[in-house]
């Protein structure tokens, strides 16, 4: 049996930062997928003396475990739980888990793949038990860029096995395609899964970014409330991936080092944060019939895209590298802001609906020049998607 599952990236259209400090945020799923492909024997074929495996084809790199090691190490733990209501992974069960891990004498430097590896093993065995199996992963996204990879690997890795298990099931189909879309119930099992594999991999995630590349479209969320957005238009994005890394920890500590530091002036920069989000939710599900129409509602995106550019730099969370892709797209008259955590990550560029290829290529080519990447995508698209062969 083959099962492929494949979640997508997100971004943050604005808020972030402020949301730590009770701002709203827009977060918005985006056409850049990560795919879980599933391969299960026939049933009693293998039994314990077979393997799990994973196979990260984007890294070249692969790994195994003997089902027999799994059951000797995690016990009654390596079983089916109880699907419907996911256990979060106890401190004892982590541990052994991180013994498995380590049998592969992953270096330090790649902290993030044991991490990964982790979270695989926590979602497979318990879902699935002690079967062998083998999970290929494959992405379109950047990975520590700060558009959701580690969420839309656990979206669509929980999706591949609970389908296997049977508690999922997918129904409609995406028009055109070969995948199919799961209802709002399994949706949410789903979101519940991977949620905990985030925890792994993440510590405390905010739920936000499994939240999106599960259901997709776009949300807001304000002081851990969420509210569904329907986007009245397609809306294009250029994403620029800085390729500088970041400590997101230490940015986030640092902004609100500053808010201590001027309470008042912190405090005046977090609500214009909250009005911009609230504005832009609501232009984004306006729906433009004409030309005229959609021009106007672009504009009004590009001024609160450029305003949140502004007050994130108020925050002191931008970089050299930012700035390059700010002065290279101001060029073409086209309104950019970081997204994510700053301090380099990716950068967003409004793709106006009348602005002509030949300036596009003109801005990626000179973005690409300074070493940038750069990925042209639909914002506001489908969540997880399923395939069953």
């Amino acid at each position: 049996m083959e099962i492929r599952a494949r979640a997508p990236g997100k971004i943050i259209l604005a808020g972030e930062h402020a949301v730590v400090h009770g701002s709203s945020a827009v977060a918005a799923a985006i056409d850049l997928y990560t795919q879980s492909s599933l391969h299960l024997p026939p049933p009693g074929d293998g039994g314990a003396g077979g393997e799990v495996e994973v196979d990260l084809t984007d890294s070249g790199l692969a790994f195994s475990w003997p089902c027999s090691r799994l059951l000797e190490a995690l016990g009654e733990t390596c079983r089916k739980a109880e699907l419907q209501a996911p256990r979060p992974c106890s401190p004892e069960e982590l541990a052994s888990i991180a013994r498995l891990v380590e049998l592969h004498e992953i270096p330090e430097a790649k902290i993030w793949l044991s991490a990964g590896l982790s979270a695989f093993l926590y979602l497979y065995t318990s879902i699935l038990g002690c079967r062998p199996g083998k999970v290929v992963v494959s992405s379109g996204l950047p990975m520590g860029a700060g558009l959701g990879s580690s969420a839309a690997f656990s979206v669509s890795l929980s999706g591949a096995l609970l389908t296997a298990a049977g508690v999922v099931c997918a129904e409609g189909a995406v028009d055109g395609t070969e995948w199919r879309l799961l209802g709002k119930d399994h949706l949410e099992l789903v979101n519940t899964w991977a949620f905990q594999g985030e925890k792994i991999i993440h510590g405390k995630p905010s739920g936000i970014d499994n939240a999106v590349s599960t259901f997709g479209s776009m949300i807001k969320f304000k002081k851990g409330e969420l509210t569904n957005l329907k986007s009245g238009n397609p809306v294009k994005m250029l994403i620029t991936d800085t390729r500088v890394g970041r400590n997101t920890k230490a940015l986030v500590a640092g902004v609100s080092e500053r808010a201590s530091r001027h309470p008042d002036a912190m405090a005046s920069v977090f609500h214009a944060v909250n009005t911009i989000s609230e504005e832009l939710s609501s232009i984004v599900e306006l729906a433009a019939t004409d030309e005229i129409a959609m021009t106007s509602k672009e504009e009004k995106l590009a001024e609160l895209m450029e305003m949140n550019q502004g007050l994130l730099q108020c925050m002191g969370v931008s970089h050299s590298s930012i700035e390059t892709v700010l002065r290279s797209t101001l060029k073409y008259n086209l309104v950019s802001k970081l997204t994510g955590a700053g301090g380099g990550g990716c950068v967003l560029t409004l793709i106006p609906t009348l602005l002509s290829k030949l300036v596009l290529e003109k801005v990626t080519t000179e973005l690409e020049s300074h070493g940038f990447r750069c990925f042209k995508v639909e914002v506001g698209g489908q969540g997880l998607q399923i395939h069953q062969g």
